[in-house]
């Protein structure tokens, strides 16, 4: 194309998802010389990855064949072509498959979510597409672990001409835009460690003040926050947030029971909540319990419920990142570990068992963690199960997961997430992890 012909960039995006809906490749190529595959149609938010998935929709197949029976057919042939010779499935999914990845390789967003709310991998898997949902899933997992790599380091200087503003962009394939407002690298429902420095706010006028800080984004504002219990005995924090709740019991039954499956072993529970894994963990008779917990409201009703007088109870007021170097000097070791916090991004999680679990389980202990890692989104749960799996390997660790069925009905019948502000569980399934050594 000549470099003085202007190019219609919006003529240019219907074509690519046209071009991306009829998994034509050499189309695809053309295009893409002029754009990159990461933008959305400004009405259906359709990507050209969800372009791609929907074509494959069984009932658009259906339709169509139906449409050619009763059009086409005489004495048993249509159109030339006999009753039983349906269109190729698995040739068109696997025209789809190398369309999704060439999308990919060229710029194409992951978890961009469409009109609906979907995702391209969540609208594979509602229409039944497993090769393609899975696809989606490796997908996540490459940019995740890949954003999550570059968040340890420091930003390079900024250059000083905006010749290299294109250079911004680095090509991390199915990563997510920066202006994403998805990004499930949370435990629980804790927003991402790159919205915790609010330090660049600018100073707004007296008379119109900065809101209130949500309690959620950073632990410090967690920790400085008032915590509440609803009716049905859930923990709260002061944006109404759920800390712990109850329907996360039979999780801490059955953990505690992984992680002591004998007597007389020692344990550390970092985050007490509502206490639900330390009762269950007191059940198994361990012969000494180390609990962290930085939170005053949770330390003065562990006070008021008898844990600094329980025998065998160690309880460390402060932050786990204060409590475990300490731990290590020390030389103490435990046979199960436990983490659970609050506020925190999954590089917590990710920084505790790589560079202290590592050194306070001891030989042939047990090590788990709550696995609430995008919880609101099926293809998230999917993508960073897959991503803390390497991320344990790295560290030195196995891990086993055992799945136990959550009753999210039951959930809104007992009225559990009433006077919760958002939820951080909507799955059927939980994923409970038990972590090893590697032998």
């Amino acid at each position: 194309m000549a470099e003085d012909e202007e190019i219609d960039y919006d003529t240019l995006a219907q074509s690519v998802l046209l071009a991306s809906s009829q998994h034509d490749i050499p189309a695809l190529r053309t295009l893409l010389q002029n754009c990159r595959a990461n933008f959305q149609d400004p009405e259906t938010l359709s990507s050209p990855l969800h372009a791609a998935i929907a074509a494959c929709d069984p009932d658009l197949s259906d339709s169509k064949n139906n449409d050619e029976h009763v059009n086409g057919t005489t004495n048993g042939v249509t159109n030339g072509t006999s009753n039983g010779d349906l269109p190729d499935t698995k040739t068109e999914l696997e025209q789809a498959a190398a369309t999704l990845k060439y999308l990919l390789q060229n710029g194409a967003i992951w978890n961009d979510l469409d009109a609906n709310n979907e995702t391209p991998g969540c609208l594979a898997k509602r229409l039944g597409l497993d090769p393609l949902y899975d696809i989606m899933v490796d997908a996540g997992v490459r940019a995740e672990l890949l954003l999550n790599r570059l968040d340890g380091y420091e930003a390079l200087p900024e250059a000083d001409s905006d010749s290299e503003q294109d250079d911004v962009n680095v090509d991390i394939e199915g990563a997510p835009a920066m202006t994403s407002d998805y990004n499930p690298s949370s435990v629980k429902d804790h927003p991402p460690s790159t919205i915790e420095d609010t330090s660049s706010t600018p100073n707004l006028p007296a008379s119109n003040p900065s809101p209130p800080i949500d309690p959620s984004l950073t632990n410090s504002a967690y920790l400085s926050s008032t915590l509440t219990h609803t009716p049905t005995n859930n923990l709260l924090d002061a944006s109404s947030n759920g800390i712990m709740m109850t329907w996360e019991t039979p999780i801490m039954t059955r953990t505690a029971t992984l992680l002591l499956p004998t007597p007389n072993l020692r344990v550390l529970n970092i985050g007490h909540g509502l206490g639900i894994l330390d009762d269950a963990l007191q059940t198994h008779f361990p012969a000494s319990h180390h609990i962290i917990e930085a939170h005053p409201t949770v330390l003065s009703q562990m006070r008021e419920n008898g844990w600094s007088s329980k025998p065998g109870v160690t309880i460390h007021s402060g932050r786990w990142q204060d409590i475990a170097p300490n731990l290590l000097e020390q030389g103490e070791t435990f046979d199960a570990i436990y983490f659970d916090t609050f506020a925190e991004s999954y590089s917590a999680l990710r920084t505790f068992f790589s560079e202290f679990v590592v050194g306070l389980l001891s030989e042939g202990g047990r090590f788990g963690f709550f696995m609430g890692c995008g919880a609101d989104r099926r293809i998230c749960y999917d993508v960073y199960t897959k991503v803390v799996e390497i991320d344990l390997f790295e560290a030195g660790f196995e891990v086993d997961w055992e799945e136990i069925g959550v009753d999210v009905g039951g959930m809104d019948e007992r009225g559990e997430w009433e006077g919760v502000r958002r939820r951080y569980w909507v799955l059927d399934k939980y994923r409970l992890p038990i972590c090893r050594f590697l032998e």
